[in-house]
């Protein structure tokens, strides 16, 4: 149980927050990893954050482009850079547990699963105090992954030795679900710990956004990733904020302090 873990996180604009991702990933009890950190074009000092970082720990890496392109163009990046059985992802304005590798590495390895999650806290702003965890299905599969994002993207963990790499769609929005979804197209099914293992940082201006924000874009994922007819798409669309809303409702807990 000594697999390379590659994490990879894309950056920009996020000269305040990404130190503590670093040092999230710095700080975990599963030693084997590589964490390679693509600066999108960014115009603050982000870029020297993580060189510095780089140049005292050669896990870490820096990946720069020659210009902003999106999240899922610098995910690409980074994968086609990761040389890790394993590929996990953290946004810069995230941060982890420091088990998360650990614990994930360790329930795939012991149930022979391909693509694993967990839960997560979510907090706001500079006040990491937890506003709330989001509990998550112990299983997902593709079908159930189309009515609604059941994983959280700072969760996700695959065996690329298992499935191969898999590269993001381009789209600028709702990458990461459509990424999700050709995971479980292929391995069929991820498995979650039922615990929190990472935190999710709400009501900034980074890579994050708000998936209500997002709804819109769900629309295309249907129609032109997944090559749904515009019918087809529009009722699937309809379904997805049927489950969602529930989910939203469901899926909060509140944190006691």
């Amino acid at each position: 149980m000594n697999g390379l873990v590659s994490v990879i996180t894309p950056v920009h604009n996020s000269e305040r927050f990404v130190r503590r991702c670093m040092d999230s990933v710095l700080a975990q009890s599963y030693k084997n990893w590589e964490h390679i950190l693509i600066d999108d074009c960014s115009t603050d000092s982000s870029a020297k954050v993580i060189r510095d970082y780089a140049d005292n720990e050669s896990r870490t890496k820096l990946i720069r482009l020659p210009k902003n392109q999106g999240a899922g163009v610098a995910r690409n990046e980074g994968i086609k850079s990761a040389t890790g059985r394993y590929i996990a992802f953290l946004d810069c304005d995230d941060f982890w547990h420091k088990d998360k590798l650990l614990k994930q590495v360790q329930f795939m390895v012991k149930h022979h699963y391909s693509v694993v999650y967990a839960q997560y806290y979510v907090f706001s702003g500079e006040n990491y105090t937890p506003l709330y965890k989001v509990k998550s299905p112990p299983r997902v599969n593709y079908r159930k992954m189309l009515n609604n994002d059941y994983i959280g993207f700072l969760t996700l963990m695959y065996d690329a030795k298992a499935l191969g790499k898999y590269y993001m769609p381009t789209i600028r929005m709702r990458q990461d679900w459509a990424y999700k979804l050709k995971l479980l197209s292929r391995a069929g099914a991820a498995f979650g710990i039922q615990e929190p293992l990472a935190y999710y940082r709400i009501g900034n201006t980074s890579l994050s956004s708000s998936k209500f924000r997002l709804l819109k874009y769900n629309f295309n994922v249907y129609r032109q990733e997944l090559n749904m007819s515009f019918i087809k798409s529009l009722f699937m669309m309809a379904n997805f904020l049927v489950h969602y809303f529930y989910y939203k409702l469901t899926s909060k807990e509140k944190v006691e302090p």
